[in-house]
């Protein structure tokens, strides 16, 4: 056969693949929800603003409606945007939409541990994890203990700035991995140690890379860019680097397990591998005991970290917010006392700010993926087995009818007309249903507890004019990361 035979052979073959392609996305869209139509190999990835998807789903959305179907490569994606469908997916169809969709960053802590699992054992590890962190957060040595105790090392911390400019990424950020520490490891770390700071930084460079184009692109065309150079790489080895620090101190703990009177959150679960039987599929091994712990790890310091350094950023923005709340602590708990967990209900301008806070950040816009469990009837569209689900946060949080003027901070979206504070049933950064954060009460009580220790101690002072802050998150992916700055703290007294 001529070359140009053996030419002209090929590309009708290929022609044919493409139809062919075409002709399955096609059909196997027939009873899914609208959407832009995809293109063979990339489906609709240039219908995505890689810097901003939560600007390209409402977008989206604005033309197919609330719920519509994009491809991610050959992903299938439910995207849900608006409160009413996400609401209905995550908790009207919590099991049928419950599973995990893949994150191939993580692909070491794949179907084991709570976050990335989406595996068989993820409901079981999860609820005893949940019973576990509840019964760890109770009693006299219980979560506010724990935070209260951590504040007090917080400020002292802040004391010694002693006025001068400072970096807040980790000397904030201490507190709330020292609070999760406790609970996994007994252990408390001093601010300077080494390893601590190096924990803490995998935490917020992986937390970062994650929120770029290259990893939105990454996580949906892994197949195909996994072995290419790029940050994938420095997030795998992060990834790698935490677990391998997670599972040395796992085996110190079940080298010196006494299952009589467990330690900690670790021993608990090691206690739980040891009363197992020998079986063929063990629920808990040393390797998913290790993720577990890893996951909480991560997920308990680097969220309430950045939720802090954020809000710090936005208060030196509005100081006359800032004087407000210095009000309140003043009156309702004073110069010296520690805050507590009681004082919230006295304090709605307090309760009010953390969860604008949380609001006006929109921490993690797009939720982590979930997956269908099963085929599911959702809306009059079947949804097939394996599709991903994209339940939009952004989208209930920033809903202009509940929260007016979603894009400006103000408290007020959660006070009604007499100051009290006003619940609304559209805050959900933690998500919702059986895959909701597992340590959002944990995470509530942080937050409030030392927000409240550091305005009762220190008046906030930007290094710039407070209207020349701009509060614009600097990426916007797996999660909003703050801008970069340097503050300085003021005694009070």
């Amino acid at each position: 056969m001529s070359a140009l035979g053996i030419t002209v052979a090929l590309l009708v073959w290929a022609a044919i693949l493409l139809l062919v392609s075409i002709w399955r996305q096609v059909h196997s869209s027939w009873n899914l929800p609208p959407g832009p139509f995809p293109l063979p190999i990339v489906g609709n990835l240039f219908h995505l603003e890689l810097k901003n998807i939560p600007k390209s789903f409402t977008r989206l959305a604005e033309r197919f409606g609330p719920v519509f179907t994009l491809y991610l490569g050959a992903r299938r994606v439910l995207v849900l945007h608006g409160y009413e469908a996400v609401r209905e997916a995550l908790l009207d169809h919590k099991s049928e939409f419950s599973g995990r969709g893949e994150i191939p960053a993580f692909q070491a802590h794949k179907d084991r541990g709570i976050i990335f699992n989406n595996g068989p054992t993820w409901k079981d590890i999860r609820r005893f994890s949940l019973t576990t962190l509840r019964n760890y957060g109770m009693g006299k040595q219980g979560n506010e203990g724990r935070i209260q105790r951590e504040a007090q090392f917080l400020v002292e911390a802040l004391r010694k700035t002693q006025g001068r400019p400072f970096d807040p990424t980790f000397l904030i950020g201490c507190a709330p991995c020292n609070v999760i520490a406790d609970i996994l490891f007994h252990k408390r770390f001093d601010y300077d140690d080494e390893k601590f700071l190096r924990l803490m930084h995998l935490f917020n460079e992986n937390f970062q890379l994650l929120s770029t184009p290259w990893l939105q692109l990454y996580n949906n065309f892994s197949s195909y860019l996994h072995y290419l150079p790029g940050s994938h790489r420095k997030v795998i080895r992060n990834v790698a680097e935490i677990k391998e620090y997670v599972s040395e101190r796992v085996k110190e703990h079940h080298q010196s397990l006494d299952p009589t009177c467990p330690r900690d959150l670790t021993d608990c679960l090691l206690v739980e591998m040891e009363k197992e039987k020998p079986s063929a599929e063990p629920l808990y091994t040393m390797d998913g005991i290790t993720v577990t712990v890893a996951d909480l790890f991560f997920a308990g310091t680097e969220t309430t970290s950045t939720t802090l350094r954020y809000g710090l950023l936005i208060l030196m923005k509005y100081p006359e917010i800032e004087e407000k709340l210095h009000e309140e602590i003043d009156r309702v708990i004073g110069p010296s006392r520690t805050p507590a967990v009681k004082d919230r209900l006295e304090m709605p301008y307090v309760d009010a700010v953390v969860h604008e806070i949380q609001r006006f950040i929109n921490l993690v816009p797009s939720n982590l993926p979930h997956e269908a469990t099963r085929d599911t009837i959702f809306r009059g569209y079947v949804i097939p087995k394996g599709t991903v689900i994209i339940p939009s946060l952004a989208s209930v949080l920033y809903d202009n009818q509940e929260f007016p003027d979603p894009e400006k901070f103000k408290p007020e979206h959660f006070l009604n007309e007499n100051g009290k504070f006003k619940y609304s049933d559209y805050f959900k950064p933690f998500s919702a249903g059986k895959r909701v954060c597992a340590g959002e009460g944990l995470a509530r009580m942080e937050l409030f507890l030392l927000l409240s220790a550091i305005l009762q101690h220190f008046s906030l002072k930007s290094l710039v004019d407070p209207k020349d802050i701009d509060l614009s998150p600097v990426k916007i992916g797996f999660g909003c990361i703050p801008p970069h700055y340097k503050l300085r703290v003021i005694p009070r007294s």
